[in-house]
């Protein structure tokens, strides 16, 4: 993700722009933050267009300098260049993460030898989108390699762009056509986003270099119009006011994208992405300018760190947060947890970049002495030993045979309640009469009187809710027979409106509705409000309390559904949460689902808690 030394001797460029280690580490802290916070930060994502851009940009600018000066292409000196920069940090990266799998996590070992190929081949996002995880997944079994596919995306332009632009000069001549060409390129990967685009197969668009190519051809454009050595210094001081004008303004959008876009809205990929490169590329012109102040306001030391070290800290942080939160439940204390993956990510980092980045960028492979290595102390004595032990665990974990996963008791009772979900409620949406439990065996199971039983068993209600509620249907279904439930695995809060609208054309939207939201992610207010305005004032709803100890954003909605139920009158507090906390046995191993007592128990609080209003 670092560009910075792609082009640090390269004779056409005038000096180095530091500000662009600032628009590097805005970048990287937005993807990071992201990761951390995907509820609050939820357009963080928006740091990878930055990267593409600045990749795009340079790569453009010194190909078309040589092209200008007749200069040989140097092809082979710069795929070298290029890819011994990225290849160091990147096999070091898989080699600690797949020996921390075979130890630690091996039901991850599961395709990690095609992982492993497809990222040394640089082509891990075109795996991805057919084999991979969706990158807005914030419940399945996470990756730690799912961020890996926007190398794919940088690896296979630096291939590829230097030969395309050459035949572009080579065939039409002047630059103004090769400008206009390369922006019509972009404009037709956004178009082709926005085509290609369907929610059911995201990752298609998502990862796909042809898709986000436009970022890449965004910056090769401002490459060709805005070049470092034609642009003076010396402008009027209205010239220069508009540019730091420019600069700060696209820098606040930038900044409230990362804040507002949903990854998962179809806005992003019908053109708010696209938007986003093209606010991108005015910041980075901005910075690019020497009459603008952009570039000295980006440069600090903190930001000049940052930079140097960004392609680490990408490549590094994520299997740092998945493996962290696979260990910690970062929901009980957020902030401090934060805090702590944060400290790791900049220690492993700055290791790798002391240890590998710099002494590789001082010397070549082809100069090292490997006959002549010898120990001078116990301690590179040690290194080397833990080192050999390391690698030798990540060749083990590779050669295990590619066994499927089982699923898990969790994941069939899931699969087993949805069946029994869309059977149930077939017979009530034609009218059938449901067949109704005894109530001594109800009374048994759920611990209430049979005057409760009773009355529940009356109840006509929706319940509308994510893989929790899925999990629990059985359980609701057969204490309130009349419950219509709509469940779905990593059903966000976004798509509720929409849902509640079907329910509501079908008429299975009851006079009583139960939500079960936020598993997945807390609410931002416009989509709360249309919850509720779908519903009406008229119906009474009861919202539960999700435990998700092992997601950062738990206090966040517990605390934003228990404000919902004070400023609504009709809107009634179902505190799982409060109930089940401490409540281990409750959960399966995620402590997240519950177990079958756990369903029992989510059921019955429901239960009378709908009773207690009614």
């Amino acid at each position: 993700m670092n560009t910075k030394k792609d082009f640090s001797n390269c004779r056409t460029r005038p000096h180095h722009v530091t500000g662009i280690d600032g628009l590097r580490t805005i970048a990287v802290l937005g993807v990071i933050v992201y990761h951390l916070l995907p509820t609050q930060v939820k357009g963080g994502f928006l740091g990878v267009p930055l990267f593409l851009l600045i990749s795009g940009y340079f790569i453009t600018y010194q190909f078309s300098k040589k092209f200008e000066r007749g200069s040989a292409l140097g092809l082979g000196h710069f795929y070298a260049k290029r890819f011994y920069r990225l290849y160091p940090v990147l096999i070091t990266m898989l080699v600690l993460t797949i020996a921390y799998i075979t130890l630690f996590a091996r039901e991850l070992l599961h395709n990690i030898r095609q992982i492993f190929i497809t990222n040394i081949l640089w082509v891990y996002n075109w795996w991805e989108i057919y084999h991979g995880q969706s990158y807005f997944d914030q419940f399945a079994n996470k990756s730690p390699f799912t961020h890996l596919w926007t190398l794919g995306v940088e690896a296979q332009f630096y291939v590829l762009w230097p030969v395309i632009i050459y035949l572009l000069f080579k065939i039409f001549k002047k630059r103004s056509i090769v400008q206009y060409i390369v922006l019509v390129l972009a404009i037709l990967s956004a178009i082709e986003m926005a085509v290609l685009y369907h929610p059911a197969t995201l990752n298609r668009v998502y990862y796909g270099t042809d898709t986000r190519a436009f970022s890449l051809l965004l910056g090769s454009w401002l490459g060709l119009v805005w070049p470092l050595d034609r642009l003076k210094k010396d402008i009027s001081v209205t010239a220069s006011r508009i540019l730091d004008g420019l600069g700060i303004i696209t820098l606040i959008i930038t900044l409230y994208g990362f804040i507002s876009l949903d990854g998962q809205s179809s806005f992003t990929y019908y053109g708010g992405m696209f938007f986003y490169s093209v606010v991108g590329m005015v910041l980075m012109a901005t910075i690019l300018h020497p009459g603008s102040h952009m570039n000295r306001w980006l440069t600090n030391p903190f930001f000049t760190w940052c930079g140097e070290r960004s392609y680490g800290i990408y490549v590094y942080q994520y299997p740092v947060l998945v493996f962290y939160e696979r260990a910690i439940d970062v929901g009980v204390h957020p902030v401090v947890s934060g805090i702590e993956e944060l400290a790791i990510i900049i220690i492993i980092s700055e290791c790798s970049y002391r240890l590998i980045e710099q002494p590789l960028l001082k010397r070549r492979l082809s100069d090292i002495k490997w006959h002549k290595i010898y120990f001078t102390n116990w301690r590179q004595a040690s290194l080397a030993i833990v080192a050999f032990l390391v690698v030798g665990t990540a060749v083990y974990g590779l050669c295990q045979h590619n066994v499927q996963p089982k699923k898990t008791n969790l994941q069939k009772r899931i699969e087993k309640n949805d069946q029994l979900t869309e059977q149930h409620n077939k017979q009530l949406s034609k009218g059938k009469n449901v067949k109704t439990a005894k109530i001594s065996t109800v009374q048994k199971k759920y611990q209430l009187s049979k005057a409760e039983i009773k009355r529940a068993q009356k109840l006509k209600a929706t319940a509308v809710g994510d893989s929790v509620m899925l999990d629990a249907s059985d359980s609701l279904q057969q204490l309130m027979p009349h419950a219509y439930v709509d469940a779905k695995v990593g059903r966000q809060g976004s798509q509720t409106p929409k849902v509640l609208s079907q329910l509501k054309d079908e008429g299975h939207l009851n006079q009583i509705v139960i939500l079960n939201l936020g598993n997945n992610g807390a609410m931002d207010q416009k989509t709360i409000d249309e919850i509720l305005n779908t519903i009406g004032k008229e119906r009474q709803v009861y919202w539960v309390t999700p435990h998700i100890p092992t997601k950062s954003w738990q206090q966040q909605v517990n605390s934003q559904i228990r404000e919902i139920a004070k400023e609504h009158h009709n809107v009634h507090l179902v505190d799982w949460y409060a109930a089940s906390n401490g409540q281990a046995g409750w959960f399966a191993k995620d402590g997240v689902h519950m177990n079958k007592q756990g369903n029992n128990h989510y059921a019955k609080l429901i239960a009378k808690t709908i009773l207690k209003h009614q």
